[in-house]
């Protein structure tokens, strides 16, 4: 909710500004294949649940451990992104569907 007004606000601010061309940041995000796994049993959710958390630490990337406000950012994207994907594996366990991959994206702040 404090994300929306925070953008309200923002977009309320640039009413009148001049536009300037900017390009957007992509939006990261990878595949995570599950065919290959019998998600009916313990062993392939739980691969499944590290093939998940490889792809969010590649979607968030690194932050120097000098940067600590880039280390919380960080541990947030890691933390958010987790949650979507756990939630679309827990549809893709639930049906035991197999062949669609999973996509995993970062949230961009």
């Amino acid at each position: 909710m404090t994300k929306l007004l925070i953008l309200a606000a923002l977009a309320a601010l640039s009413v009148g500004q001049p536009v300037f061309a900017q390009t957007a940041p992509a939006e990261r995000s990878a595949v995570v294949q599950h065919s290959d796994l019998d998600l009916k049993t313990e062993r392939g959710t739980k691969t499944l649940e590290r093939r998940l958390w490889r792809a969010a630490v590649e979607v968030c990337g690194t932050a120097s451990d000098a940067d600590l406000a880039g280390k919380n950012d960080m541990r947030a994207c890691r933390r958010e992104t987790m949650a979507i994907a756990s939630a679309q594996a827990d549809i893709v366990v639930a049906g035991a569907a197999r062949g669609e991959p999973i996509r995993v994206s970062s949230i961009a702040r």
